[in-house]
């Protein structure tokens, strides 16, 4: 499935100020967004990561139930991060924003409002651009890392393929040999850290706004979580309202 076509709200024309605007309310939608794969990704983990869960689940009825959850999750979690890396110029598009950040202009007119915004009579802005260039240089670093192999295709463009052809849509055409949609749980928990340091510092950079979402929203889910599975267990396991012992 194709990409919609890229269209910019305000067209080429845009000022840096608007441009700016945009891209602010973009990092509004992806701190909601970055969340959502947080609530997904911290309530499936430990389906796979919690032994003692895997094992009162056991071969059961409920078990079916459980593998089907558990692949929900999965799936709104890959959905949920790539809808942060959009290439649709309407959607986030972390990769836009980061191209943005490349501009000096553009730069210089975020440090500048940033400074401004401090209320100092002094000028701040010298300072203040010491203080954001190491995290754009940060921002704009994780992003290459997922768009600038040449080799082969890089993960980024394996789970986009995957999002277009299996998740958000059923390519029935010339799909991709599933083999070279592979992906490991090392491979997305990394892209998924990775992401969510991108928000926030996206985050800091241009709302001034000290959010670790990888720290702070993730200690709350994993909390959460951590009640709900513990009552999980199949029929075969003691504890359950119809459990049923193996037979002899």
């Amino acid at each position: 499935m194709q990409d919609r076509p890229a269209t910019n709200a305000r067209g080429p024309s845009a000022t840096v100020e608007e441009k700016l605007q945009e891209a602010k309310t973009a990092i509004e939608a992806a701190q909601d967004e970055a969340l959502l794969a947080v609530q997904f990704h911290e309530t499936w983990r430990p389906t796979v990561a919690d032994a003692e869960l895997r094992k009162r689940m056991g071969h059961s009825f409920a078990t079916h139930s459980f593998h089907i959850i558990r692949m929900a999750l999965r799936r709104e979690v890959l959905l949920a991060l790539m809808r942060l890396w959009d290439k649709d110029s309407r959607a986030v598009k972390v990769t836009g924003i980061g191209e943005l950040l490349r501009d000096k202009a553009f730069f210089d007119e975020l440090v500048l409002q940033r400074a401004m915004r401090t209320g100092y009579s002094v000028d701040v802005t010298d300072s203040m651009r010491e203080a954001l260039k190491p995290k754009r240089d940060r921002i704009l670093a994780l992003i290459r890392k997922y768009t600038n192999d040449k080799e082969c295709p890089t993960l980024l463009e394996r789970l986009r393929t995957l999002r277009h052809e299996q998740l958000a849509h059923r390519q029935t055409r010339d799909p991709t040999d599933p083999a070279e949609l592979q992906h490991t749980d090392e491979e997305i928990e990394e892209f998924y850290q990775d992401t969510l340091e991108i928000v926030g510092l996206m985050l800091s950079v241009f709302l001034g706004r000290a959010f670790d979402i990888a720290g702070e929203a993730t200690d709350g889910f994993q909390h959460h979580a951590k009640y709900f599975w513990a009552a999980t267990r199949g029929e075969r396991t003691e504890g359950h309202p119809f459990f049923k012992p193996r037979p002899e």
